[in-house]
């Protein structure tokens, strides 16, 4: 008997017992995770249980009696798996967002568990001999277009990761798996503790230049840590204000060396010799799979294929890049010589700041009233329903929550509900930094189910402080849009089979990029721009004055975005692993011309894309690749006069949105565009030379 079916025959005392992390969701919604009950301690067990009822479910399809069919093996796997699924869901809302010393010690002894497991699974030889004789007979058994699609892609992936491979060559890659999740969770936590530190300041003469609702931040942060006075917490959404406004150049260096060196100072947290095992485990696992490297290996199931082919992308666009670095250092120099000051990389934002009041007679603390966060918030629902029909009506407060400031959403379309969207908007110790978007539960129609998508939008604003609202500056409204795009998409889903759901990782990006571009359009900004204290909407003279500066600085944070992508690729496009990350950084970056004024987006020692997981890794170029497609998508937009028209973006939707992985995504992006994209097109968006 499956434990599913000994499930069936328990009394209803004995369910009762099963800890609420395990049972299955209820309330409305389809059921919702039951943030309310979960005790962390379940966990383990939890963990053991799950597990157990997965195997009995991957038995039992490995035993059925009958002939092999597409139904018995191919649907039978695409339904199985829930209870694991759920779990997954309440763990990675744990381990991200409300992270603690004792989630940490859960994940350390449970995750290489957890890799094993799946591993064994995914090598069974039982089970890919079954797909096997499905994907050999595939023409002759009546499979639509979807179905066959699914099986190649099972099959693929079943043999890129290793069925093909001999026992004892099976048993190396579970090996290696298990030992990359051990250093993957030792990278977490040593970065983690490092962004868990502050920067104390106790004069508030060195508070010189911070503005007043950024000063009540520091001060709130101060005093959740049981401090005196104010405090920068050592994360990118409370250093990035300190460095464009600190008047104090040598606070300014202490907190940007603290930021730029997490991982990296030689104690307990560093990270550079954890990076150097995952590398050397990275490149024996491609070896054995048949990949000469782990570049290879990840972008085998990418749009871009080929390490070369992405590469060729990155430095189409580096050259333009850094020649405009060095024209922004060039003006930022001509001011920071009355201050007898040579720019350094701390200075460069504080600087760049000065330049563009002195070219647009813009200051970016004039904006930011204008940017309270509700509003944004309002504006990108508003947005959503323009464009695809989508209505948003919060109902925080009824279904449960795992944090207190954790809003929600009921999402519909054409009157019928298609999602609930989780906004966890704010940092607090314990969450990861960055920002993020992720699903509870994702659409799909198989086994008559149509499920309601749970989605949830993490981001690490700093909060205003007590009766003052959220005040962000544009790039971080960029990054609300961006990460809601990712939920747009997710939102959108129309899909019968849950393994055609995931996207190439090069087209992940594709969505939340695009949704960017309707921030700073005239209907967003004159609707939703609005002081906080007086509600007058943001002046035409202001607005103007933003666009003229839209291309401002792109050569910096181009530059920054680049550098990281190129060391990434450069790091894992090469048969001999990298064994000093630090003097590869160092050379690499002097190797390609990185000026010295600049650090990147995220040094190695800190480089979670890469080193937390797999994710990322060999594939942080997918971000440029990506606003490739967003650029000339754009243009799409543009070219019709109307930014808003239904037409152009129902297209984009029901083509590019609603179908995940259900056909290859550059066929469907050539469907929705006529041709390929053009990187003509994001050349312009960033001001750069095009060659026209």
């Amino acid at each position: 008997m499956t434990a599913v079916a000994e499930a069936k025959d328990m009394k209803p005392t004995q369910m009762a017992q099963e800890p609420a992390i395990l049972q299955e969701w209820t309330g409305a919604y389809d059921g919702v995770p039951p943030w309310d009950k979960i005790k962390i301690a379940d966990f383990p067990a939890a963990f053991q249980a799950a597990m157990d009822e997965s195997k009995a479910e991957f038995e039992a399809i490995l035993a059925k009696p009958e002939a092999i069919s597409f139904a018995n093996t191919i649907t039978a796997a695409e339904l199985s798996g829930e209870k694991i699924g759920r779990l997954f869901s309440i763990w990675g809302v744990y381990s991200s967002n409300l992270s603690s010393p004792e989630i940490r010690k859960i994940q350390a002894e449970w995750e290489p568990k957890l890799s094993a497991f799946f591993s064994e699974q995914a090598l069974d030889a039982r089970f890919f001999q079954r797909v096997k004789y499905l994907y050999d007979q595939r023409a002759t058994l009546g499979l639509d277009a979807k179905q066959t699609r699914l099986l190649e892609r099972t099959y693929n992936s079943l043999v890129r990761n290793g069925a093909l491979l001999d026992s004892a060559k099976k048993a190396q890659v579970i090996s290696i798996e298990t030992e990359l999740s051990k250093k993957f969770s030792a990278f977490s936590e040593k970065v983690l503790a490092d962004e868990e530190t502050f920067i104390p300041i106790t004069q508030e003469a060195d508070l010189a230049g911070l503005p007043e609702s950024y000063v009540a931040s520091l001060q709130a942060a101060a005093k959740a840590r049981g401090q005196n006075g104010w405090a920068v917490v050592n994360t990118r959404s409370a250093v990035q204000p300190f460095l464009e406004n600190s008047t104090r150049r040598d606070l300014r260096e202490k907190v940007w060396h603290a930021f730029t060196m997490r991982g990296d100072n030689r104690n307990a947290n560093d990270t550079n010799a954890t990076i150097a095992e995952i590398l050397t485990l990275r490149q024996q696992r491609a070896e054995i799979l048949g990949f000469p490297t782990h570049a290879h290996y990840r972008m085998a199931d990418t749009m871009a294929k080929d390490p070369d082919k992405a590469m060729e992308l990155m430095m189409k666009v580096w050259p333009a890049a850094t020649a405009r670095v060095k024209e922004e250092v060039a003006d930022m120099q001509a001011i920071a010589n009355a201050d007898n000051i040579i720019i350094a990389p701390w200075d460069y934002r504080f600087y760049a700041e000065k330049v563009r009041k002195a070219k647009y007679d813009l200051d970016q603390e004039a904006i930011k009233p204008y940017f309270q966060l509700d509003n944004m918030v309002a504006a990108m629902f508003d947005a959503a329903g323009k464009l695809y029909g989508m209505t948003f009506t919060e109902n925080t407060g009824t279904v449960p929550v795992f944090e207190p400031k954790v809003r929600t959403f009921e999402v519909q379309r054409d009157g019928k509900v298609i999602g609930l969207f989780y906004l966890d908007n704010f940092a607090r110790a314990g969450k990861r930094s960055g920002a993020w978007m992720t699903t509870y539960r994702s659409q799909h129609a198989l086994g008559g189910k149509n499920n309601i998508v749970l989605a949830s939008n993490n981001n690490n604003f700093v909060p205003g402080a007590d009766g003052v609202p959220t005040l962000i500056s544009i790039d971080d409204a960029s990054t609300l849009f961006h990460e809601f795009g990712h939920a747009i998409h997710y939102l959108n889903y129309d899909i019968t089979w849950p393994g055609l759901g995931g996207t190439p990782r090069d087209f992940v990006e594709y969505p939340s990029q695009v949704n960017e571009n309707w921030l700073l359009t005239p209907y967003i900004l004159n609707t939703y721009a609005k002081h906080y204290k007086t509600g007058a909407p943001i002046p035409a003279a202001l607005v103007e004055k933003i666009r003229a500066s839209d291309t401002f600085n792109q050569g910096f944070s181009t530059v920054e975005y680049l550098s990281s992508a190129i060391l990434d690729m450069k790091l894992h496009n090469r048969s001999a692993p990298v064994a000093d990350p630090a003097a590869f950084e160092r050379d690499t970056l002097a190797e390609i011309g990185m000026p010295k004024e600049m650090v990147m987006r995220h040094r190695l020692p800190q480089f979670n894309h890469l080193f937390a997981d797999d994710g990322y890794s060999a594939g942080y170029y997918s971000y440029l690749w990506s606003e490739t497609m967003d650029a000339d998508t754009w243009a799409a937009f543009t070219e019709k006069g109307d930014v808003w028209d239904k037409t152009t973006a129902e297209r984009f939707r029901s083509m590019l949105l609603a179908t995940g992985n259900e056909t290859d995504r550059i066929e469907a992006y050539r469907a929705f565009r006529g041709r390929d994209p053009d990187v003509k097109y994001i050349m312009k968006k960033r001001g750069f030379p095009t060659g026209e």
